[in-house]
């Protein structure tokens, strides 16, 4: 009887080590190669932000999906008046906060109002401007009436400038993020990791992961290792360079090359000296080898642009023969400006691989035709604050991974110091237009003032190369916004 107990406890144990072993995991860590200065998308520019809180942490009234497709979020549905400028949305119930507050149309109203007020310190401030009034109707309806149709504004409202925060955490949520998705805020080791996990309760549908833990790591030289070895699972978005070609003949990894919104470019102080003639902006341009940026920059990846727009939007226009590389072009455009010797300027990279290899290889290109740049590496805050709000930059390289974001060069107060009438009042009439065939003429208008104005260096469009565990599902292939969506992501065997 003894020996059958035992043999019956022996089978018990193996059902149960079996079992645990099918279990899949419900863990996963993502490196990435920027840490985010503070964790509120509603206060910063920083892409990183995003890249750890939109559509995990924090949601909006609608979202963005992986096809770049308007989703209902915290608005279950809504409708649009005839005029197009009063939209209704019916909320959804039952939602609470991550501290145990109740989500409701004060919500809504606060969040839209604080985002477009004065005092709003919000990077997209301007995707707000249309806004009128917010009126909340009852608990689960608001009304957001608008000054005029805009085309874009429920997509507008599917980026994570727009996420809704409530009263009671929205100051701190810089370092303690409150939101109401499926994954809540557990821990930030700063220069390390950002740690999420499981929301109890959420009133969507439940996520497969338990944890998710977001590492920093600045470089592909420390990415690689920490792959291969298991410590990290998945790198969404990295830019590996030569060792890409390691990874993608290991059959435990996949490798996914993918599109993004990200437009990256020679940004250029416009109002400042020589950059604010068009002649000096011009030469720039004819001086730039956009294969070899792609080649040394991206591996050969990138996609060339000669505008502020996305390849594979339908609105597109190939305008990369604005100015083709031509040196001998280059210099005569100098010596009209009276800078026939050239000059000195300065290159300030955020410590991106795109950025350092990229600036590398401009400053080489410029100096065939006489311009001698300092390289200033900076780290991304302070990229943030010299280039981005205080405009203190000659030159810079960065990725505008906002979507459909060409609107930015209407800003008065954008650090590319550009101002066109002939430019805004398309822009302006773009917002006003909501049929599709007008508006992609006029985003065509848009990008042709841009490219003739030589307004920046227009490079490539970033690619997104993912390299995760080929056991993980869910995780998006594209960046039609600037996200690493874990709401469907789980292991499979």
């Amino acid at each position: 009887m003894k020996q059958w107990k035992t043999i019956l406890a022996a089978a018990a144990l193996a059902l149960a080590s079996s079992t645990a072993a099918m279990a899949a995991r419900t863990d996963l860590v993502l490196g990435m190669p920027l840490e985010p200065p503070h964790l509120d998308p509603t206060a910063g520019a920083a892409a990183a932000i995003d890249e750890v809180f939109y559509a995990n942490v924090f949601e909006g009234l609608t979202r963005i999906g992986s096809r770049g497709e308007v989703l209902p979020d915290l608005a279950e549905s809504w409708t649009i008046s005839d005029d197009g400028k009063t939209y209704t949305f019916k909320l959804r119930s039952g939602v609470k906060f991550h501290d145990g507050s109740d989500f409701d149309a004060t919500d809504v109203k606060f969040s839209l109002d604080r985002a477009r007020g004065e005092s709003s310190v919000n990077a997209q401030k301007g995707l707000f401007a249309p806004v009128d009034t917010v009126e909340v109707v009852d608990p689960t309806t608001v009304k957001v009436t608008l000054k005029n149709p805009l085309g874009s504004f429920l997509y507008n409202l599917g980026w994570g400038d727009a996420v809704i925060v409530a009263p009671e955490s929205a100051d701190t949520n810089k370092e303690k993020p409150v939101g109401t998705g499926p994954f809540k805020f557990q821990n930030w080791a700063k220069g390390s990791s950002i740690t999420l996990v499981k929301t109890d309760g959420y009133w969507g549908d439940p996520v497969a992961l338990d944890k998710a833990e977001f590492r920093i790591i600045p470089d592909a030289a420390a990415a690689i290792p920490a792959l291969l070895s298991g410590d990290v699972q998945a790198l969404p978005n990295f830019a590996l360079g030569d060792a890409l070609a390691q990874v993608k003949a290991d059959p435990r990894f996949k490798v996914v090359i993918g599109t993004t919104e990200g437009e990256t470019v020679l940004s250029t102080n416009n109002k400042k000296p020589p950059f604010d003639n068009l002649k000096v902006r011009q030469a720039i341009a004819h001086a730039l080898d956009r294969k070899a940026l792609i080649d040394g920059a991206t591996g050969g990846l990138g996609t060339p642009i000669g505008s502020h727009f996305a390849p594979h939007n339908a609105a597109y226009v190939d305008l990369t023969g604005t100015y083709p590389h031509d040196i001998a072009k280059a210099k005569k455009l100098l010596k009209e400006a009276g800078l026939a010797d050239g000059f000195k300027a300065t290159l300030k990279l955020p410590p991106v691989g795109y950025a350092r290899q990229g600036g590398e290889i401009v400053a080489s290109q410029m100096r065939e035709i006489g311009i001698d740049l300092q390289i200033i590496p900076v780290e991304w805050a302070d990229w943030l604050k010299q280039a981005f709000t205080d405009k203190d930059y000659d030159l810079s390289i960065v990725s505008h991974t906002e979507p459909n974001d060409i609107d930015i060069y209407a800003r008065k107060d954008y650090y590319f110091n550009y101002d066109n009438p002939a430019f805004n009042k398309v822009i302006d009439e773009l917002n006003l237009t909501s049929d599709e065939a007008k508006r992609t003429e006029l985003y065509k208008q848009a990008q042709k003032i841009l490219a003739d104005d030589a307004v920046n260096g227009f490079l490539f469009e970033l690619p997104k190369v993912g390299i995760w565990d080929a056991k993980v599902e869910g995780l998006w292939e594209n960046s039609p916004i600037q996200a690493n969506d874990l709401t469907k992501v789980k292991w499979v065997d």
